[in-house]
């Protein structure tokens, strides 16, 4: 895979805000896929992101792990592993344009759901249990095709009230575990992780680990 100049200075970049990402500040994952996309292309990038994600993910679950609530990821992790198995049928095969637009989509579609929690004047917390269904399909589904989960798992948390260190201790088992999920698929299925995938993700982690500390 030949990487030119600019396209490692886009992967440094994303990856130290990754770590910036994983070390807590929330919202901020759509500059990192974006500037994955345009160093390695839409689909190769979201195979390149997982095992730097996972990396992340070890030192949040290390750093937060006391303030997880279990009881929420039970509810929600089945859920979203049926959404990354429906993101993984929907993803493959397609070609590079119409997963590139797939990933625009999911990436405009989690920003506006976002900004549509952040204005609503009612934010009753719903109870039935098709409002975690809904959420954990939704953000199986974008975390397979775009890495972007974020917003249907944040509002499922914010909609629990849970506490900012909960909040942020919860999120991080279940990404864990739910990128720990999608690696046999990117590697077995997509074939978006080979081995030359992993050689630059070694070249990517110390801009990672920078972001954390």
């Amino acid at each position: 895979m030949e990487i030119t100049t600019t396209s490692w200075i886009l992967a440094f970049i994303a990856s130290f805000v990754l770590g910036i990402s994983k070390a807590g500040i929330k919202g901020i994952a759509v500059i990192i896929i974006t500037l994955m996309a345009l160093s390695f292309g839409a689909k190769a990038s979201t195979g390149l992101l997982v095992p730097l994600f996972v990396l992340g993910d070890i030192f949040a679950v290390v750093y937060y792990n006391k303030h997880t609530r279990w009881h929420y990821i039970r509810r929600f992790l089945p859920w979203m592993m049926a959404g990354v198995i429906l993101g993984v049928l929907i993803g493959n095969g397609l070609p590079e344009k119409t997963f590139k637009i797939g990933m625009v989509i999911v990436i405009l579609g989690s920003v506006l759901m976002m900004s549509w929690w952040d204005i609503r004047k009612s934010k009753t917390v719903p109870t039935h249990w098709s409002f975690a269904g809904f959420m954990g399909i939704m953000a199986g589904i974008t975390t397979m095709i775009g890495n972007l989960a974020g917003a249907f798992s944040n509002i499922f948390f914010l909609a629990m009230r849970l506490p900012k260190n909960e909040f942020i201790g919860t999120a991080a088992w279940l990404f864990f575990i739910i990128n720990l999920f999608k690696l046999p698929f990117h590697i077995l299925v997509w074939e978006t992780i080979t081995l030359d995938t992993l050689v630059i993700n070694l070249k990517l982690v110390p801009f990672v680990v920078l972001g954390l500390f």
